[in-house]
């Protein structure tokens, strides 16, 4: 389960460094191999890949009226190795569509992460703390 996040940076070249406290869990549960892919919310998500595996079987049964969401996640998905360095190569055309240059996020969420922009993610946290909790979570306790 990956939890937390952690501020990290580009290089030039567009690939990030996987934290160390993930690279084994990793390195474990999927041998390094992970699926990168847009989110509706403005950052990507990142799967190992057998989660993802089995997440793209549940995406490609949505019925036609959800072709726009086969189209975002399955449409944008690339396949990525953490190399020898412990970095993923996060493509081009995924940077230029979620504004990511060089300052982002890694956020875990479970079995999977999402990767912000640094400052389009404190965006997003600050609507989020002003949203509190859902109706639907009014018995959860803290």
């Amino acid at each position: 389960m990956f939890q937390g996040n952690s501020a990290l940076t580009l290089d030039a070249k567009g690939r990030m460094t996987i934290p160390t406290r993930y690279r084994d869990a990793l390195a474990e549960a999927a041998g390094g191999a992970l699926t990168i892919t847009r989110n509706f919310d403005g950052g990507l998500l990142i799967y190992p890949r057998p989660v993802w595996e089995e997440k793209r079987e549940a995406i490609m049964a949505f019925p036609m009226s959800a072709r726009h969401v086969q189209r975002m996640l399955l449409g944008n998905a690339q396949d990525v190795d953490i190399d020898g360095s412990g970095r993923i190569l996060i493509a081009p055309e995924l940077r230029l569509a979620t504004n990511i240059a060089k300052e982002v996020v890694l956020v875990g969420m479970g079995k999977h992460f999402d990767l912000w922009d640094a400052t389009i993610f404190a965006q997003q946290q600050a609507q989020d703390l002003a949203k509190g909790l859902p109706d639907s979570l009014e018995h959860f306790s803290l």
